[in-house]
């Protein structure tokens, strides 16, 4: 039977002599990084001048429950490891590892998915003639292979290098969005007819298209927990990481509506097809013409979303190094995922393992037709696992009262259920496919299959791990 830990165990951030080094500056920067995503405005777009209203039911029904937990979590439990520790120390050792594992698991896929990225961005930025690029395997291996070690190696280094490439690519987001929001001006100085109303309130369709894409918005701007995982590295985590969920929060909502609101006044004006992969540069496109200046822009936004998808990369990277580390301290895992670098104190044994696991991803999303096939479901399973990790973050201040010094009001409890049930109810959206083109009971049945197998191999190795400990 699995024990709750008491409340001394696990914070072994000091114990272990972890550098901390970010500071309210480098986590409101890694908020906006890890939250927005550049596809997500062409996604809500998808849904015409629904995109605000829905938003605003995203915001209101998971972003704002969200919000509140992490910051009444950390505040009560400032340790490194995150909703892995929070999680643990409500509901017990086996509760707590399937947490971690599937944030894990949703990690190293989103890192293999980043890396994929980049070799179709870079053709895209430079045109045609590099349009070759994304399918040679002679190229593409061993660009990523270059980009993982660089990831290796910064993590690491630590977040005393990190956190600047986190605060460039945070940077590097906001002036992308910043560029996107402001083209209907020039449109407008221009004469152009343009119809741009983000705050129009319309009702979306009712078909089952529109439903799927309700589900992909919805957890939409899921992530603001994740800087947790790195509390153990901050400054001063019970005070600042809240902080930077203050700041960050009214930035990344201007981002997505007024973002949304630029590409669908645009392919309005022009008749065209949202590109869901790179809504931005497409936009930008249509908003400054297919001439000159028009490139220029196109091609600096791009390049802006790949300083972005590094940035991401190592961010997510450098969490899930750390969560094989915190669950070794908590000797749920083999001790040797602990080990620190006698110099920057990083998880050296952690890296390389993640490295491995995410090379045999890139390698399966490369090799041949069934292969790709195969990481392109795990890739769409991915938002499940995240979406599981969620629900036991919501269920702690439901459940686990007793776990709080302080009693916390009744309306985040409140609040906190609204989260629970709507991070459930995306578990069966995300199932569904927004792809016409896809046939939604196998597209489910693939999608719902890979996540309980992913869950049942992570119980049975901890099921195993645990009856060879001492």
């Amino acid at each position: 039977m699995a024990q709750t830990p008491s409340l001394l165990e696990s914070d072994a951030a000091e114990n272990h002599h972890l550098s901390r080094q970010l500071n309210l500056r480098d986590l409101v920067f890694s908020q906006v990084l890890t939250v927005v995503g550049s596809s997500w405005v062409g996604l809500a777009a998808g849904l015409g001048h629904a995109q605000t209203l829905v938003w605003l039911f995203s915001f209101a029904v998971l972003y704002a429950p969200m919000a509140v937990a992490v910051y009444y979590l950390n505040r009560e439990m400032p340790l490194e490891g995150g909703l892995y520790v929070w999680a643990r120390r409500a509901f017990g050792d086996t509760i707590g590892f399937l947490v971690a594992w599937n944030i894990w698991a949703y990690g190293l896929v989103v890192i293999a998915l980043l890396l994929f990225q980049i070799p179709s961005e870079f053709s895209f930025m430079i045109g045609p003639a590099a349009a070759w690029i994304p399918d040679s395997h002679w190229v593409v291996l061993p660009t990523l292979a270059v980009l993982l070690t660089g990831l290796a190696l910064t993590a690491i280094r630590g977040l005393a290098l990190g956190k600047w490439i986190h605060n460039v690519s945070g940077a590097a987001m906001m002036t992308a969005f910043a560029l996107l929001i402001v083209s209907p001006l020039w449109a407008y100085f221009h004469h152009l007819p343009i119809h741009y109303t983000p705050f129009e309130l319309h009702l979306p369709k009712h078909d089952p298209t529109s439903l799927a894409l309700i589900g992909q918005i919805i957890f939409a701007a899921a992530g603001l927990e994740y800087i947790a995982i790195m509390a153990g590295e901050s400054k001063s985590p019970s005070r600042d990481i809240g902080l930077s969920i203050i700041i960050a929060s009214p930035i990344i909502i201007v981002m997505f509506i007024l973002g949304t609101a630029s590409v669908l006044a645009f392919h309005e004006l022009t008749h065209s097809t949202i590109n869901y992969i790179a809504p931005i540069p497409q936009t930008l496109r249509l908003a400054f013409g297919d001439n000159a200046l028009g490139t220029f822009f196109a091609r600096l936004v791009i390049f802006l979303l790949q300083i972005r998808i590094l940035g991401a990369a190592s961010f997510i990277f450098t969490g899930v190094t750390r969560l094989p580390m915190t669950a070794g301290w908590d000797h749920l895992i083999p001790e040797w995922f602990s080990r620190l670098h006698p110099r920057y104190r990083t998880p050296t044994n952690s890296v390389l393992f993640s490295s491995l696991v995410i090379a045999s991803l890139i390698a399966l999303g490369s090799a041949g037709v069934h292969a790709a096939e195969a990481f392109n479901v795990l890739n769409n399973a991915s938002s499940e696992f995240y979406a599981l990790s969620y629900l036991a973050m919501f269920a702690i201040p439901i459940l686990a009262l007793k776990l709080f010094r302080k009693p916390i009001p009744l309306w985040v409890v409140l609040l906190c259920a609204v989260g629970f049930l709507s991070t459930f109810a995306t578990l069966g959206l995300n199932a569904y496919p927004f792809d016409v083109s896809a046939k939604p009971i196998p597209f489910a049945i693939k999608i719902l299959g890979v996540t309980l197998l992913v869950n049942i191999l992570g119980y049975v190795f901890y099921r195993l791990r645990n009856k060879v400990l001492p």
